[in-house]
């Protein structure tokens, strides 16, 4: 995200914010934290045959209907780097322009730390263990280099695993959570895992990006760890989850060897007393109310799902 002050002179405006992951669950999360602190939104949305803006669906709100709209979306492919360097757009427009109260944050990820043991903190090394682990080291040192080769306010936020009932069903909490709705209702009888003694720092999302935007607004642009400094495994989320429906998990899971990861992340802890103490941050949602949301959400979504399989519109062995 790149975050604008639009201020000028004496006669003040709304701050402007730039966010590329605008259709995923931390890009809506923050979008209505942003829009709630009076900021004028864009979001960066892929072209596409069929729209993928569900999460945001209830704060868009058409331009051409009213001039009130506060998120605007724009078509661009950054996968493109051609025609969007964010890093390097940002430090031509502030040569250009001087407007150097421009700042930009970078989502990072705990999956940097890979093998590392835990706790992991701001000054824990890398060992990134996926493809994706790699990238994401590659953008915290790409933003690193240009906060000191450029004086860029550039922050990386190094985020732990942070879900909601937002969260990509591709997810292992999503999995599990909507796996658990639809057994509830009667839709399916097993759900299909990996290794559930890999344990993770789960905190809520809505949460998190609170944490991104007091990043920007400190003095100095720095590097900060987000984590609830508690970690579960996997077999406790089942625990929590089925539980709190009444059921047995081990009644309705089956490993799949074919979800181990060849390289697996056996533990991430964060340290995330810097934030705490620099940003005033703390997590409001803790593990247990966080699973609770999530199921409470796909008890429902699946109650609908069924009423739609009753009519025969879908078919219940389609499993997400």
């Amino acid at each position: 995200m790149a975050a604008e002050n639009g201020s000028t002179g004496n006669s003040p405006r709304s701050k402007i914010a730039l966010i590329t992951g605008i259709t995923g669950q931390d890009g809506s999360y923050l979008t209505e934290l942003l829009i709630s602190k009076n900021y004028e939104v864009h979001g960066l949305i892929r072209r596409s045959s069929s729209f993928n803006t569900q999460r945001i669906n209830h704060i868009y709100i058409d331009p051409h209907n009213t001039c009130r709209a506060k998120m605007k979306l724009h078509y661009a492919d950054l996968s493109d780097a051609s025609s969007l360097r964010l890093l390097e757009a940002l430090r031509s427009h502030i040569s250009a322009t001087g407007r150097s109260h421009v700042k930009y944050y970078q989502a990072g990820s705990s999956e940097m730390f890979g093998s590392t043991p835990p706790p992991q903190s701001e000054s824990t090394p890398f060992h990134p263990r996926s493809p994706y682990a790699v990238s994401k080291c590659s953008a915290h040192w790409y933003t690193v280099n240009y906060r000191e080769a450029y004086g860029i306010f550039a922050c990386n936020g190094i985020l732990f695993n942070h879900e909601s009932p937002r969260r990509g069903e591709n997810f292992v909490t999503r999995k599990i959570t909507r796996a658990v709705g639809r057994i509830k209702i009667g839709l399916q009888s097993k759900v299909f895992l990996g290794n559930l003694q890999a344990s993770r720092d789960w905190g809520f999302a809505g949460d998190y990006v609170e944490a991104m935007w007091m990043m920007l607004q400190q003095e100095k642009p720095d590097d900060y760890v987000v984590a609830t400094e508690d970690s579960h495994t996997v077999e406790e989320f089942l625990e929590v989850a089925f539980r709190y429906v009444g059921l047995n998990w081990k009644e309705h899971v089956e490993i799949d060897k074919r979800y181990f990861r060849p390289t697996e992340v056996d533990n991430l802890k964060g340290d995330a007393s810097k934030a705490k103490k620099v940003l005033s941050w703390k997590p409001k949602v803790g593990f247990e109310q966080l699973v609770k949301m999530m199921v409470d959400e796909d008890v429902e979504l699946a109650k609908r799902e069924k009423v739609l399989v009753d009519a025969g519109y879908i078919d219940a062995q389609q499993q997400p």
